[in-house]
């Protein structure tokens, strides 16, 4: 049996022909989709290429800082300049050819691993990186020379196109200079506050003999010299004090006797203190504290120096005919930092008291260095207003040795509120 295969009608396409054409469209779309994502392949690797010589250049430029990557092993791919200057090693003698490991000291490694628990060598090294997603802490770095370099090191992860974990990255700064001369000058306050206070307290003390010397009674001129000598003193024994506390918070030895203390007690002994100063200069003092008395655990003597620092300072920045007001309350303390008046879930229940002034202010690119030991605003400065820029760092220490937190808010020209929060204590 024959087949017979139906011609098209004359004026019709052959369907073959349709079918090739179609085809045809086809093979041309997806050519030029090819070559579309070709183009687009190749910028994007001129991109790329682009990219890596720019960081490359940037990581090269950089020659006070030590830039080293390393992969997950801790072998080292990315050696920069100033690490070729602060360890005394070039390029070609480091990459993929010596780890990181071998640039620290194995002690220093060894007591880092036994205090986080973890295993010697890198694991030590990238334990706290590992756990927090960055670190920043001081390492010693051990030089070519075999000279030791002490080493501010930030490290951080480091991921491959894939975001899959590639190794490791140690940023570093030679900070060696810097902690030498900051030991140095704690030494130095250190032995000069004891050589001062010796002499300092004899000094005191003989003049109170002769001041209250009822057989050898002076001249009212010779008391008010005399009184004069007294007070500068015991302001001079103040500072003494002031630099000896400090030298023992960065030495580590700052201890506190804890002991249920009622705050508004302290917050009023701190207006006594400074009520007199006050009148004198024209400033009002304002107290707002519970009758009831709003007890914390701590140590007595360190919150009324606190308490002390925050008011005086109130009243020494505040012009005459301003105002310093103490208020002292009950509030509730968020997981995430923020207080309140009311409680809240989660929160727990704090003393909180405000020292607030209408004096002449912070500037605000200045407030974050307020609690810095020996830094006075420019504010102060203009005014001529006395200090050596230790009370606020002593109070900033003292609040954190107690669990608590300081804060500031001010504006030049219109005044400034310090804020102290601390724990209550348990019934």
């Amino acid at each position: 049996m024959t087949t017979v295969v139906p011609r098209p009608r004359a004026g019709q396409p052959d369907r073959r022909d349709v079918e090739l054409a179609r085809l045809r469209e086809e093979n041309a779309a997806l050519l030029s989709q090819v070559q579309r994502r070709a183009d687009e392949l190749d910028v994007a690797t001129r991109m790329l290429a682009a990219r890596a010589e720019t960081m490359t250049s940037v990581i090269d430029a950089v020659t006070e800082q030590s830039i080293i990557g390393t992969d997950v092993d801790g072998v080292i791919r990315v050696w920069n300049p100033g690490a070729e200057k602060m360890l005394g090693l070039p390029r070609p003698d480091v990459v993929r050819k010596r780890s990181i490991v071998e640039f620290h000291v194995a002690e220093e490694l060894e007591a880092q691993a036994e205090s986080c628990g973890s295993a010697p060598g890198l694991a030590a090294l990238v334990h706290a990186a590992q756990e927090h997603g960055s670190d920043v802490r001081d390492w010693t770095y051990v030089a070519a020379d075999g000279s030791h370099r002490t080493v501010s090191v930030a490290i951080t992860p480091r991921t491959d196109d894939d975001g899959a974990h590639a190794g490791w990255n140690f940023v570093g700064t030679d900070m060696t200079e810097a902690r030498a001369t900051e030991r140095m000058k704690d030494q130095f306050v250190s032995l000069i506050s004891h050589e001062l206070r010796t002499p300092l307290t004899s000094i005191l003390g003989y003049l109170e003999l002769v001041l209250e010397d009822d057989e050898q009674p002076l001249t009212e001129e010779q008391r008010k010299y005399l009184t004069t000598v007294e007070r500068n003193a015991d302001r001079l024994l103040r500072l003494v004090g002031d630099l000896l506390f400090t030298a023992q918070v960065d030495a580590g030895r700052f201890s506190l006797e804890p002991h249920d203390v009622d705050l508004a007690g302290v917050v009023r002994a701190a207006e006594e203190t400074a009520r007199v100063g006050a009148a004198a200069a024209g400033v009002e003092i304002v107290v707002d504290v519970p009758g009831s008395g709003l007890v914390v655990p701590g140590d007595a003597v360190r919150l009324g120096q606190a308490c002390d620092n925050l008011v005086s300072n109130a009243v020494k920045f505040t012009p005459a005919g301003g105002r310093v007001t103490l208020s002292l309350h009950r509030a509730w303390a968020a997981p995430d930092g923020t207080t309140s008046t009311d409680p809240r879930p989660g929160a727990v229940p704090v003393a909180r008291l405000a020292v607030s002034d209408t004096g002449i202010g912070i500037p605000t690119g200045e407030q974050g260095k307020m609690f810095t030991r020996f830094f006075r605003a420019s504010t102060a400065q203009r005014n001529a207003v006395p200090g050596v820029g230790l009370g606020l760092a002593i109070t900033k220490a003292i609040t954190t040795a107690h669990g608590g937190t300081l804060d500031l808010v001010s504006a030049e020209g219109e005044g400034t509120t310090f804020t102290l929060t601390l724990p209550l204590a348990t019934a």
